[in-house]
C-alpha cells in the first residue's frame, strides 16, 4: 500500500516536472522554434544537471552526518568558488581571460575546489583515531568562513564597475550556460555517479548511525570517506557551472522526506531530485515571466529556503 502511494506521488511530481518544463520551452516563443528551443534546452539540462547534483549530494551529505539541517555548503566550496573570482577581477581585472573565458573558469573553479576537498579529507582522515565527521565540519565551517572574509575584504578595494561585473557571480544563472560546459559537466557527472553507486546502496544502514552500521558489518570509515569525495565534486561541478545556491538541498531532501515519509534512499534521492527539478524549473518561469529578469532563481530558492529553515529550526527547537 505505501509503494503504491510513494508511486503516485512520484507520478505526480514526475507529472509536475514535464508541464513546467513543456511551458517553459513554448511559453511566448511566437513560433520561432529554431531560435528559441535550443537555448531554452540548454537551461532546462543546466537545471536538470545543477537540480540532480545539489539534491543527490545533500541527501547523502546529511545521512552522512545525521542532520537534516546541513548542507554540504557547510564544508566551505561555495566561499572558496567566491574567493577565486574574487580573487581573479582584483588582480587581474574583469577582463582577464582567467574571468571571460568560461571554460577556463569552469576548470581552475572546479580544480581549486576538488583540490581543496581533497585536502581537507586526506587531512582529516589520514589517521583514523581522533579525527571524526564532525571535527571536518568544523575545519570546513572556520575555512568557509575565512574565504568570505577575504572574498569581503576585496570586494570593498575594487573598482564599483569591477564590483557590478563581479556580482553576476554571485547569484546562480542559468541564462548564460555555455553548451561546451554542459557537456562536459554531464560526462563528469555521469562518471561520479557511476563511482557512486557501489557506496550508495549501504546508506540505509548509515543512517542507522555509525555504531549500528559497523555492528552489521558496514565498513563504515572507508565508505563514508568516499561518499563525501563523491559529495564535494558533485557540489564543486554545481557551484562551478551554474553559481553558489545555498538552500537549494535543504529544501527539496527535507521537502521529499515530507512527502514520501520513508528512510529508503531509493526513493528519498531521486525524489528530491525530482522536487529539486520542479523548483528550479519553476522558480526561473517566475524570474523570467513575473520580475523580467530583475531577479536570479538563486534569490527566489534562498528566499523560499531561508524561511523553510527557520521553520526546521524551530521544530527542533519545541522538541528538544
Amino acid at each position: 500500500m505505501k509503494y503504491s502511494a510513494n508511486t503516485l506521488k512520484f507520478g505526480i511530481l514526475i507529472a509536475a516536472a514535464l508541464i513546467l518544463i513543456g511551458v517553459f520551452l513554448v511559453i511566448q516563443s511566437g513560433g520561432n522554434w529554431d531560435y528559441i528551443l535550443p537555448r531554452r534546452g540548454k537551461k532546462i539540462l543546466a537545471i536538470v544537471l545543477t537540480g540532480a547534483c545539489i539534491a543527490y549530494s545533500t541527501a547523502i551529505f546529511q545521512t552522512i552526518t545525521n542532520n537534516r539541517i546541513l548542507t554540504p555548503g557547510i564544508m566551505g566550496l561555495d566561499s572558496l568558488y567566491m574567493l577565486f573570482q574574487t580573487f581573479a577581477v582584483f588582480v587581474f581585472g574583469s577582463s582577464h581571460i582567467s574571468f571571460v573565458n568560461k571554460n577556463l573558469n569552469f576548470a581552475v573553479s572546479v580544480l581549486l575546489m576538488t583540490l581543496f576537498a581533497l585536502l581537507l579529507h586526506q587531512f582529516m582522515f589520514r589517521r583514523e583515531r581522533g579525527r571524526n565527521i564532525y571535527l571536518l565540519l568544523l575545519v570546513g565551517l572556520i575555512l568557509g568562513t575565512l574565504f568570505q572574509s577575504l572574498s569581503s575584504f576585496m570586494e570593498v578595494l575594487i573598482d564599483p564597475n569591477e564590483f557590478l561585473i563581479l556580482q553576476g557571480k554571485m547569484f546562480a544563472s542559468f541564462n548564460n550556460v555555455n553548451t561546451d560546459l554542459l557537456i562536459i559537466s554531464m560526462a563528469s557527472i555521469l562518471l561520479i555517479l557511476l563511482y557512486a553507486r557501489k557506496f550508495t546502496k549501504y546508506l540505509d544502514v548509515l543512517a542507522l548511525g555509525k555504531d549500528h552500521a559497523v555492528n552489521l558489518g558496514v565498513d563504515y570509515h572507508y565508505i563514508v570517506k568516499r561518499l563525501l569525495l563523491v559529495v564535494m565534486v558533485l557540489v564543486s561541478i554545481s557551484t562551478a557551472l551554474v553559481g553558489p545556491i545555498m538552500f537549494l538541498g535543504l529544501l527539496v531532501v527535507n521537502l521529499a522526506h515530507q512527502v514520501f515519509r520513508t528512510h529508503r534512499h531509493t526513493v528519498l534521492i531521486w525524489g528530491s531530485v525530482i522536487i529539486a527539478v520542479v523548483a528550479l524549473v519553476g522558480g526561473q518561469l517566475i524570474v523570467e515571466r513575473v520580475f523580467t529578469f530583475s531577479t536570479t532563481v538563486s534569490v527566489i530558492i534562498n528566499f523560499v529556503g531561508g524561511v523553510y529553515f527557520i521553520y526546521l529550526l524551530l521544530k527542533e527547537s519545541k522538541s528538544w
